[in-house]
């Protein structure tokens, strides 16, 4: 009987140790179901919230699981989020997704994704909020042509371009940081 109170007095110390010292990720305040992010106070390295952050995403791996969605492309709702919680207007964040190679079928419309692997597109709705929140999605028209997604099965709103390398240049030109995973 005595183990029994000593394995649940550890038990009750390991849920308290962890309800304590873990913090819980939250979306939000420009993208609220996409780009979950912890708060993280007392930084010794502050953001300067008086600058631009423009960051393009170089988004070309994807699951192989095609019911599983993107988190590479989430990333932009993360950098979105956490940013904004640290009170940098909405008006000096920009973000671009350049999506090619394994990632083509991730900016295919739920029709198109559905008749291809026969089931929905997981990352579609995701799509939509981001460009709905100024996110440019940006596709590669070399990956259109040689892994045979054409520019009419596109989510609306996705732009096609001669290459993922052609718009990774021209926005590095622009300022845009390049994140690549």
């Amino acid at each position: 009987m005595k183990k029994i109170y000593v394995f649940l007095f550890f038990v009750a110390v390991l849920l308290n140790t962890n309800a304590t010292f873990s913090q819980i990720k939250k979306a939000g305040p420009i993208i609220t179901d996409y780009g979950f992010v912890f708060k993280v106070e007392n930084t010794d390295y502050k953001v300067n919230t008086s600058k631009e952050l423009k960051a393009v995403f170089d988004i070309m791996n994807s699951p192989e699981d095609t019911k599983k969605r993107n988190s590479s492309i989430e990333t932009a709702a993360r950098f979105l989020n956490m940013h904004a919680q640290e009170n940098v207007p909405t008006n000096k964040l920009h973000a671009v997704l350049v999506v090619h190679n394994n990632a083509s079928k991730d900016i295919i419309t739920n029709e198109a994704y559905k008749k291809r692997y026969g089931t929905d597109n997981p990352n579609e709705e995701m799509i939509k909020v981001l460009m709905n929140s100024g996110v440019q999605v940006i596709f590669c028209g070399q990956s259109s042509m040689a892994r045979g997604f054409p520019k009419e099965e596109l989510i609306p709103g996705v732009q096609l371009s001669l290459s993922a390398m052609t718009a990774l240049i021209q926005l590095q030109d622009e300022g845009y940081r390049l994140i690549k995973f």
